[in-house]
């Protein structure tokens, strides 16, 4: 049997791939897939991918663009979700900040430096105009429940993540949420290593019929919005709403797009290069 290394969140947009490892599809066809979670996103999974900690990555497209220019031996091969991620964006309870405006020049707590918290930052700051150089600042806080205790000690001011992951945190009055920031682009690819893709060609291409094969049925899947409800701890009518706007992928993400996130981000002096289509991607 094959062992495969995979990580991603441990967040709801992964749960078709729960659900194909607990059916055991994979060792139906020989292959070991060993599932790891990563609450600090990204950029965690950005360097378990260099580390070879992991082989394949479900992990947001901005982020691991960013980090194959950097050097990452890794290459997209398929869009995960092609639907945007909705960022809310916090502060604690009792915090002074009422607006986006309000938070000009506060510090913003990321979960590490090139994760999607960091990148967003930067998004969210130019959508609202501001001064890039000396309106933002930031904190690691490594994941959401750092960012907890960030904001409500004050050693960070405001936190960007995905809106219905906090939504439970909302509800109960840890954070409130001032504004949101969409991705202008699908949120999740599966990102690959290079040296994987070479030796491992035909395991991968098996991995991705398997979980192409469930999300494509994801949403008629029976009381699937009360699975996820009951096991993300979330209201089943923000689940309903989440399950309506999302849409699931099956194919590598395009050349407009990738363009256009590299325009953006080189735009943003998150990136120093734009670089070929070829170089960010591979397809099977």
């Amino acid at each position: 049997m094959n062992n495969v290394k995979i990580g991603g969140v441990p967040e709801h947009f992964n749960l078709a791939w729960y659900l194909t490892l607990k059916n055991g599809e994979y060792k139906e066809e020989n292959i070991n897939l060993r599932w790891q979670d990563y609450p600090e996103g990204t950029g965690a999974m950005c360097k378990a991918l260099r580390n070879k900690e992991i082989d394949i990555a479900v992990i947001l497209t901005e982020g691991i663009i960013k980090d194959i220019i950097d050097g990452n031996p890794s290459k997209i091969v398929q869009t995960f979700v092609q639907t945007p991620l909705n960022w809310g964006i916090h502060v604690a309870k009792n915090s002074p900040y009422k607006t986006i405006e309000d938070l000009k020049g506060t510090k913003a707590a990321i979960s590490r430096y090139g994760s999607g918290s960091h990148l967003m930052a930067f998004i969210n700051a130019e959508n609202n105009n501001w001064d890039l150089k000396n309106d933002l600042n930031f904190e690691v806080i490594n994941d959401l429940n750092g960012a907890i205790e960030g904001l409500i000690n004050g050693t960070a001011d405001y936190f960007m993540w995905e809106k219905f992951t906090t939504k439970p945190l909302v509800d109960n009055g840890t954070f409130r949420r001032i504004g949101n920031c969409p991705t202008p682009w699908p949120c999740f690819v599966i990102a690959v290593r290079e040296d994987f893709i070479k030796s491992h060609k035909d395991d991968l291409k098996t991995i991705l019929d398997i979980i192409n094969n469930t999300t494509s049925e994801f949403k008629d899947i029976p009381s699937i919005d009360r699975t996820i409800a009951n096991r993300y701890e979330q209201q089943l009518d923000d689940v309903r709403e989440w399950l309506s706007i999302t849409e699931w992928s099956q194919s590598l993400i395009d050349k407009k797009t990738v363009h256009t996130i590299q325009k953006e981000l080189f735009a943003l002096n998150i990136i120093h290069e734009m670089v070929p289509y070829e170089k960010l991607t591979h397809k099977l």
